[in-house]
């Protein structure tokens, strides 16, 4: 398809998706909108996947906890539909607060569980009970047989794989590796906040996870102590957790632990909250086999 994708605005006209391509794959690319090339990424991935392709823009205020950022997180609908007319998108969903939570309609809310009370959920208590119930929403209303997801995000896809697995629903969950700017930053609707210090301290994110992958072969303590000692050599950046955590579980790995992991990152540069992720494997080459 070429051309600028059709705008829909409401659940209605969203849930005839399905029946207008009846026998079609259709792919769900969920998003915040303020798109960049990473979220570009992921719908040319999706494109691949399914022969019809539906981005989803909402900022979701049940993610947004007291003091966060939802009023000033960047809405930029009109740039971000004319970013995706060359990237074959049939569809944008970009309905109205209202129109996703409507009065005397009772939206079943979801809940992460244990997981979600951890690293960013420690942080933001709310974010992902609120980031399963629209992720909900829009499997129901979309009915996709394929969501596409962020890596970067990677307490999100864990949860959202694992809330689609509970429920027994036919929705396939692929995951796209993260995509970095040149000097290795993970690309962020909230690196717009960023002034040109700033930009220069969140380096240290990406630099951390290259420590961390660097004394990968030396285990679990070696790894996370690497990282760790490159934000303690910049202090102007706030780090409130780096950590290695096991895939299937999504909890921190003990010290003898060897095998595939996820390192974890979440820091404070001047006001914005960023993070960074990458997977690896601890130990010996032959842990993983």
């Amino acid at each position: 398809m070429s051309g600028a994708p059709k705008v829909l605005t409401t659940v209605r006209e969203a849930g005839q998706i399905r029946h207008a391509h009846d026998g079609h794959r259709i792919a769900l690319v969920p998003t915040m909108g303020a798109l960049h090339e990473g979220h570009l990424e992921l719908i040319r991935h999706a494109r691949t996947l399914a022969e019809v392709v539906l981005v989803s823009i909402f900022v979701n205020p049940l993610q947004f906890g007291v003091g966060e950022d939802f009023d000033r997180y960047p809405r930029t609908l009109e740039v971000d539909v004319a970013a995706l007319a060359d990237e074959g998108v049939d569809y944008v969903f970009a309905p109205s607060t209202s129109e996703m939570y409507p009065a005397g309609l009772t939206i079943p809310a979801r809940h992460a569980g244990p997981v979600g009370t951890t690293f960013e959920g420690a942080a933001r208590p709310t974010h992902f009970d609120g980031m399963l119930t629209v992720v909900a929403r829009l499997f129901d209303i979309v009915g996709p047989n394929v969501a596409v997801f962020g890596q970067k995000d990677a307490q999100q896809v864990f949860l959202v794989r694992q809330m689609i697995a509970q429920n027994d629903w036919p929705i396939e969950l692929d995951v796209v590796r993260t995509v970095r700017e040149h000097d290795g930053l993970a690309l962020s609707s909230r690196n717009r906040f960023l002034d040109e210090s700033q930009r220069g301290l969140a380096l240290v994110m990406p630099e951390a996870l290259t420590a961390i992958a660097l004394n990968a072969p030396l285990g679990v303590a070696a790894a996370r102590t690497a990282g760790r000692q490159v934000f303690a050599a910049a202090p102007l950046a706030r780090l409130d957790y780096l950590d290695l955590v096991d895939p299937k579980t999504f909890t921190a790995v003990s010290d003898d632990y060897q095998g595939p992991v996820t390192a974890v990152i979440a820091a404070v540069i001047g006001s914005t909250r960023l993070i960074d992720t990458d997977n690896l494997v601890l130990g010996s080459p032959e842990a993983d086999s």
